[in-house]
Parts: C-alpha cells; structure tokens; sequence
C-alpha cells in the first residue's frame, strides 16, 4: 500500500531495493539519520482521524504482521503507522543487528514527528509488543508529554531468568567483544501462539527472520532493559498492559515491575492465564478478548482528550 505522503516517498531515480529487491521508489518509506531506508505501512482511517497510533514491532518481526490490529482500529477512526525497524523486514541493515538499541527509539522519533506534522493537534499513542514494547517505553519517556497513551502487548521489560544470570551476561559480554556476530539460538516458533496456524504462518513468512540471536543483539537488549529500569518512574502517561502468564519470551514478571513502578495514575493491566507471547495472534477467545480491550481503551481516552480540549479556554 502506497503512501500518500510525499515526505516520506523517494527520488524516482533511487537506486536502492529492499532486502528482498523491491526497489524503495515503489514502497512508503523513510531515511533515517544514519541515511538508511526503512520501509513505512499506513493504515488511513475512512473518515477524519481521532488520533495517531504508532505500532512498534517486536525482534525478528515486521510491522506488516499487525493488519488486522490496525485494521481494528482504522474502523474507529485512528490513522495507524508503522515501519520495520532497522536490520528487519523491508527495511536496510543486516539483520537484526543495531549499533545501539537508542536507534530504533530515535528512529520512532522520526516517523512519530513526521505523522503529528501532518496530522497535527490530535492524541497520538504508542503500541507496542515484546521488544516494540521496550522501544515503546523508552520512546514515551524520551518525551513524557507528547503522547496520550501507551499500550504493551508483552512487553519486554526484564530479562528472562535463562538469559540474564550473573555468570551468562558475563559471558555475553565478552562474546561481545571477541565474536558478537556469534548466535545464541533462534526463537522457536512454538513459543509464540497456541493457535497452530498463526505459528505456521510465523514460520513460514519469509519477511521474519529465522536465523540465531546474535551476541551484539541481545547485549542491545539488556543494555535497553536497564535503561528501561532507570526510566520507569518516568512514566506518567495513560498505559494498558497485557500478558500470558506463561509468557517464555518476555517474563510477565516485566508487566508486575512496569505496573508497580510506573506513577501513571491511569493503568490497566490484564493477564491471560494460559496465553503464550503474541497475544493479538492467540486463540481466537484471547485474541478477541485483546482486540476488545486495545479497541475500547484507546476509544475512550481520545474520546476524553477530545472533550477535555474543548472546555480549554481559548
């Protein structure tokens, strides 16, 4: 789907193509500030958008796996957008490898003041899963004041209690600097749904990558986890948050901290008991259930800013 947005379309003589050789003239897209191109979707509303919502895609994954959130939330009239982050999916960078994991939050940055100078004086909100919720978190606490809400589906927060004992972040860390291009393992696909198809369908989609975690990634992971733990107290914003308890991905233990630590006087957190990490490609109940959930809260509160703007004096 092309852009209507002629910021964020290129030169028509660009020579440069996606991973997959889809030259990025014939794609929405953006160049970051290390001048790499990042491939954008955009979900337009029918009618007159209530408000923005970023969708920040989790590791190994694109932004094109969320159609049928977005979709969910264009019917209610919010403009939804999104892109692959550096190093995934249509986007340039070996794959998932980053320099800093501040690039994907300042890469967000980029889009989110693209969309608001289009589309200005409406709420914007940030959704994001797993490692997007992470990009997520440190995004709003970056600028504490531009958003009007947060929702995290299983977000990453703390790490695993497998990969982060004393002896094994050690051991990282040195692997960082003698063989950080060294895999630690792939994702196994059976961990991320109970629903057979959505596993099938993650597995077969030649957009995600299947390849190992490499050592550089995951120490990006944990330096952006402890960073999101100095951070959380400054988190005032409006958050919903949402997690299977047997979540072997991001340890729900990460949604407990974020709740307890965060002094947003509005948050809302749900736990789907049996649930695994992709709760929006879940079984159809928990799926359901979540959809409900994103869609009624995100209404409600464009709804209250809608109205709180109207009884401000001019």
């Amino acid at each position: 789907m092309k852009s209507g947005h002629s910021a964020r379309m290129p030169e028509e003589n660009s020579p440069r193509s996606t991973p997959q050789k889809i030259p990025y003239q014939e794609l929405p897209h953006l160049v970051n500030a290390d001048g790499q191109y990042l491939f954008c979707r955009y979900w337009k509303p029918a009618a007159a958008p209530r408000g923005l919502v970023f969708v920040v895609h989790g590791a190994g994954e694109h932004c094109c796996r969320y159609d049928d959130l977005a979709k969910m939330l264009t019917g209610i009239n919010f403009f939804v957008f999104a892109h692959d982050h550096v190093g995934h999916g249509q986007s340039e960078g070996d794959r998932m490898v980053v320099s800093d994991f501040h690039v994907f939050v300042r890469d967000s940055l980029q889009h989110i003041d693209l969309m608001k100078k289009d589309h200005p004086g409406i709420p914007v909100f940030l959704l994001g899963h797993s490692m997007g919720g992470a990009i997520a978190i440190l995004t709003a606490c970056e600028r504490p004041n531009d958003f009007s809400g947060m929702v995290l589906i299983s977000p990453l927060v703390v790490a695993s209690p497998d990969v982060a004992t004393p002896i094994k972040v050690f051991a990282a860390k040195v692997l960082n600097f003698v063989l950080p291009n060294l895999s630690l393992g792939s994702i196994d696909p059976n961990v991320i749904s109970r629903n057979k198809k959505e596993v099938e369908n993650y597995r077969s989609d030649p957009l995600v990558y299947h390849g190992g975690m490499k050592v550089s990634f995951v120490i990006q992971l944990l330096n952006a986890i402890a960073k999101i733990e100095r951070s959380l107290p400054k988190l005032f914003l409006p958050i919903l948050a949402l997690h299977g308890s047997p979540d072997k991905l991001c340890d729900i233990r990460g949604s407990y901290l974020l709740m307890d630590t965060a002094p947003s006087q509005d948050k809302t957190f749900k736990v789907y008991d049996e649930a695994f990490h992709a709760l929006h490609k879940e079984l159809p109940d928990v799926t359901t259930s979540v959809f409900k959930e994103i869609e009624t809260w995100i209404g409600q509160r464009a709804t209250e800013e809608a109205h709180q703007s109207k009884q401000k004096p001019l």
